[in-house]
């Protein structure tokens, strides 16, 4: 690529244009984009560039196109990062003050967090107060509830250093667990208050929370922006940002707004579509001005009055809307949504239509499992749904080459987009060789079976690839297995020796044994691998459902908090679903294998309802080693 002019200078003018051909920058933001970002940083646009200049202005796209997906950036070299460490350190103003409000707004009432609250938005409060990890703990409930067990939360007005490394350990943990994308991100950033990357996390948490009511289960009334039936299952499997979008452009279409918006970027930042959209959603408070003034910014300002009417003034200033935020134009969008969706009450057709599809409880849990679990590798595309966004191979070669580092042969392999069906069904066919390599049970599947999308299938590969990866993590870890194939046996054989040794009569006869509903063989197990761990005091007898829940929510949180990444939910224990009982001890027995010398130091949580919580240090003070514990507990 040239990056000259004829007169042998290059301008920051230029680079909007000069790096359409690159990548990442080129291939995820419009020339339009990328010269609005430039111009917000450097306002000299005749600058001459120099090398390092040109590498700066690149990764400040390269973040902001990480910032739409929640994704990391792969392959940027130590001297990139060494050379623009500023720049990877620079955080939004504007995007601090909108999440700096939601948190005082959705917190304040939090016993433990209202003595803090609120939040001063033009200070780095937000960051301190984010140093101790009860806050994002807590803001991962707000988004979804139930998350994490409260009692699991180290929350004495003072923490040491053990105890702080204990919540962040479970927050990182319980992020990946609701669809967060934490790659490369360890409990020593939150500590030392990294604000770029603490405000990428809270950024993807809010962003859940927003956009958990886009769902057909969970908003029926979705229905009525389907032309035809047929479409239900191929809407069911977009992701939220899609049908958010598609939401606001039927509306649009009724308002006679002539464009499509695809973004919550350059579309928006003149602010007519959502002038257009307020006006179908709240003809009440419309305002012929807003329509009718030359100046987007002068207009943005209009819309913000018209949101604040309807009490959906939140998240964006009339700047962020013309400037183009991704991030503040998503969230303001969802929180309209949620407020006054403009959709039709709830029908009996609709109702009769969302009967028709089976109820596939079991199969949607692993799916989430499985879905969640790949995300955790940080591959280059985010999966929503594993039986539509696994069809061209690719993302499941990434997980391959992830879990098995060498074994894709990317020469024959096709990068997307593809738009010729027969180079998906060679990714696949590549992918179903692979698995036959791996000694995966696969009769009669074909590369093919994956391209179309058979649920049943992809679940089975999926949960054979899974379970590759745990055997294989506990195959590595040659002091236990001196280098030998681990199986099933082998990690029930250590969960039953683990807790016996602690004197207890508790015993898992398989991974289907039923007796493990209650939870108290893996209370036990959790207390055995670290002692105290478990306070007891707040364990139930597990006979009814609502107390074997109470115990399952609290060992999958104790659990996360040790530093296992593990994907399953209480419904997974209490109902003894065997694959995912099998994740849980293998990933306990993983996290214990690898501190076989851990110092079982115990201090005392001072729970603020009252009464003293035990916890105990599951980690060491090396900064290397808590930045690295995560990559090492990642994957199972």
């Amino acid at each position: 690529m040239s990056m000259r002019r004829e007169s042998g200078r290059l301008v920051i003018a230029d680079l909007a244009s000069k790096m359409s051909r690159l990548k990442v920058v080129g291939e995820n933001l419009s020339e339009e984009e990328r010269a609005s970002c430039v111009k917000d940083v450097y306002q000299n646009t005749e600058e001459e560039v120099d090398f390092e200049l040109f590498l700066k202005v690149y990764l400040k796209l390269q973040t902001f196109v990480n910032s739409r997906t929640g994704s990391s950036p792969k392959n940027s070299s130590a001297f990139l990062k060494a050379a623009t460490t500023t720049l990877l350190h620079t955080i939004s103003e504007s995007e601090k003050a909108s999440y700096v409000a939601h948190i005082n707004h959705y917190l304040a009432q939090d016993e433990f967090l209202k003595k803090y609250l609120p939040i001063d938005p033009s200070t780095n409060e937000l960051f301190e107060i984010a140093k101790d990890g009860v806050l994002l703990c807590k803001l991962i409930n707000v988004a979804v509830p139930g998350t994490i067990d409260e009692r699991a939360i180290n929350t004495k007005r003072i923490l040491n250093p053990w105890e702080r490394n204990e919540n962040h350990t479970l927050c990182l943990n319980s992020a990946k667990a609701i669809g967060c994308t934490v790659v490369n991100i360890g409990t020593q950033d939150f500590i030392e208050g990294r604000r770029h990357l603490v405000l990428g996390v809270i950024s993807q948490i809010i962003k859940i929370q927003l956009l958990a009511d886009l769902d057909l289960k969970k908003t029926p009334q979705l229905l009525e922006l389907l032309d035809d039936s047929k479409d239900m299952e191929e809407f069911m499997n977009l992701p939220p940002e899609k049908i958010l979008l598609r939401w606001m452009n039927f509306h649009l279409k009724k308002a006679g707004y002539k464009k499509i918006v695809t973004n919550f970027s350059s579309d928006v930042k003149d602010a007519e579509a959502y002038a257009h959209l307020l006006n179908v959603l709240a003809p009440e408070h419309t305002n012929l001005s807003t329509l009718a003034v030359k100046n987007p910014f002068e207009r943005a300002k209009l819309v913000l009055e018209h949101a604040d009417k309807m009490g959906c003034k939140r998240y964006l200033t009339a700047r962020d809307i013309v400037e183009g935020s991704p991030n503040l134009n998503l969230a303001f969008v969802a929180h309209i949504f949620q407020h006054r969706n403009g959709l039709s009450a709830q029908t009996k057709q609709q109702m009769s239509l969302l009967e028709t599809f089976p109820d596939d409880t079991q199969d949607s849990r692993e799916e989430r499992a499985f879905r969640l679990w790949m995300n955790s590798f940080g591959n280059s595309t985010y999966i929503n749904n594993v039986f539509e966004d696994l069809r061209n191979g690719w993302v499941l070669l990434e997980t391959l080459d992830k879990v098995s580092p060498g074994i894709v042969n990317w020469k024959i392999a096709n990068k997307p987009p593809i738009k010729m069906p027969f180079r998906k069904v060679e990714n696949c066919n590549q992918v179903v060789k692979i698995g036959k390599q791996l000694k995966f049970s696969l009769v009669n599947v074909a590369g093919n079976d994956i391209v179309q999308g058979n649920k049943k299938l992809i679940l089975a590969y999926l949960w054979q690839l899974m379970r590759y990866n745990i055997l294989q993590l506990l195959k590595n870890l040659r002091f236990y297995s001196r280098g030998k194939e681990i199986n099933d046996a082998d990690i029930l054989e250590w969960a039953n020796s683990k807790v016996s040794s602690s004197r207890s009569q508790s015993r898992m006869d398989s991974f289907k044994d039923k007796s493990l509903s209650d939870g108290i063989f893996f209370l036990e197990l959790l207390s055995s691998v670290t002692p105290r761990a478990v306070n007891w005091g707040l364990v139930t007898k597990g006979v009814t459902y609502q107390e074997k829940k109470m115990n399952a929510t609290y060992i999958i949180s104790i659990a996360r908090k040790l530093g296992c990444s593990i994907f399953l939910l209480p419904e997974d224990i209490t109902e003894v679903n065997p694959k995912m009982i099998l994740t849980l001890t293998a990933s306990i027995m993983s996290w214990c294998l690898k501190h076989p010398h851990e110092e079982r130091t115990v201090g005392t949580s001072d729970n603020e309802s009252g009464g003293q919580l035990e916890t105990t240090s599951n980690s060491t003070l090396d900064d290397s080693a808590s930045d690295s514990s995560l990559d090492e507990n990642g994957n199972i």
